[in-house]
């Protein structure tokens, strides 16, 4: 008795459209559930960048603000080009580990 109830639903003509509907708007259509699942995805990555970039951005201009000073500008002249003020002897340490990593880098 119950299949017959049922098979009588399934033969009027707008529940076989609405389930056609229903079917075309979940899988087919260009607003799909998929496609919004997949945007969905694309924005949680992209807010992930942005909170990544705003955090790097932050901490670039912190670096920047360091080197405004003139300690700053001095320090990355000692570091990293191995300026001198006059009188002054410089002594470059090199150890064991960090001369493989530039043989490898060549």
């Amino acid at each position: 008795m119950k299949n017959l109830n049922m098979l009588k639903y399934l033969k009027n003509i707008f529940v076989i459209i609405s389930i056609g509907f229903a079917i075309w708007m979940l899988f087919f259509d260009a607003n799909s559930l998929l496609i919004h699942n997949e945007l969905n995805n694309e924005i949680s990555d992209l807010e992930d960048e942005k909170t990544y970039y705003s955090k790097e951005i932050t901490k670039d201009k912190k670096a920047i603000k360091s080197l405004s000073t003139d300690e700053g500008i001095e320090r990355i002249a000692r570091e990293k080009y191995y300026m001198k003020k006059e009188n002054e002897d410089i002594y470059i340490i090199e150890y064991e580990d960090s001369l493989k990593l530039i043989a490898h880098d060549e």
